[in-house]
């Protein structure tokens, strides 16, 4: 008899301990992000917004080479959940389109309904669009009253571009620009992409080529012009997450539109300006602005 009580609580005790251990278990969502600072910001947005909201984990990866040629292939057999990706990225490198859609939100539900067709979705678009920009010193800028392209093109033959070679011999770059807004620059030089910022500092070219949240743009007191016919496309940033995953997580879904809208051009190239030049840490940077959107507890 003695025997059988032993027994019976060694058994009850085992399972007290077995019941705490899968309790104590949560679930954890794995986040990717491409090798630059404006998706560990993202990433960071992203996951920190998940655990303030539900009970689950997240485990971002930050820097996968390659980015979309990898992600999206890992998304898809499910070693990872979901990631930042921007629309007409996954127009060219994901559809395979050989002509883009002018119009943003027939792009957009194209995107759905194919990614719907591979199990994966998108949950909104942040409100930014990291795409090409030109910008040019503030000086200047007063100089000769330019706010946008067309202003540019009036006051081009007085002024030197300058830009990365890649964007300089792309036929769809360069030389369509100069074509739609009838620019004629006084020159043009060829530089690397690290050194537009540097050359335009210290006057050696007017105007450069440029991305819209360049952190180098806040960093340098520069003014982005604005791009009044809409000659360059737009790379909408958003959510991309596999449709299974939103099933097994019923909490995830309405989290994550909580991003919809959340993230201005201005906003996005300011954390990159933190994170690049002042050296604060993207995890820090992606809290602090989300307790100023009062998403989660200061």
């Amino acid at each position: 008899m003695n025997y059988l009580r032993k027994g019976i609580a060694i058994l009850l005790m085992a399972g007290v301990v077995l019941g705490a251990g899968g309790c104590g278990k949560k679930e954890t969502i794995k986040i990717a992000s491409k090798p630059m600072t404006e998706q560990y910001i993202l990433t960071e947005i992203i996951a920190q917004l998940i655990e303030s909201e539900t009970g689950y984990e997240t485990e971002i990866t930050k820097g996968v080479g390659g980015g979309t040629t990898n992600i999206h292939p890992a998304l898809v057999k499910g070693e990872f959940d979901l990631y930042p990706e921007y629309t007409r990225t996954a127009w060219l490198n994901v559809l395979k389109k050989e002509e883009m859609e002018k119009d943003d939100q027939k792009l957009y539900q194209a995107l759905l309904e194919a990614y719907g067709e591979m199990g994966l979705t998108w949950t909104g678009l942040y409100g930014f669009s990291n795409t090409y920009g030109l910008a040019v010193r503030r000086e200047t800028a007063e100089q000769y009253g330019l706010s946008t392209y067309s202003d540019l093109a009036a006051a081009s033959g007085e002024l030197v571009f300058g830009g990365n070679p890649d964007y300089i011999e792309l036929e769809t770059g360069y030389t369509r620009l100069c074509e739609a807004y009838q620019m004629q620059f006084k020159d043009t030089m060829q530089m690397e992409i690290a050194l537009k910022y540097e050359a335009l500092k210290n006057k050696e070219v007017d105007v450069i080529n440029a991305f819209t949240t360049d952190a180098q743009l806040a960093a340098n007191d520069l003014v982005l012009l604005t791009d009044d016919r809409g000659f360059f496309e737009t790379f909408e940033a958003g959510t991309v997450v596999r449709s299974d995953t939103l099933k097994k997580y019923p909490e995830l879904q309405g989290v994550l539109e909580k991003m919809n809208g959340l993230i201005s051009e201005a906003e996005m190239q300011q954390m990159n300006y933190e994170v690049e030049v002042e050296g604060k840490e993207d995890k820090e940077v992606a809290r602090e602005f989300l307790v100023k959107k009062g998403l989660i507890a200061g």
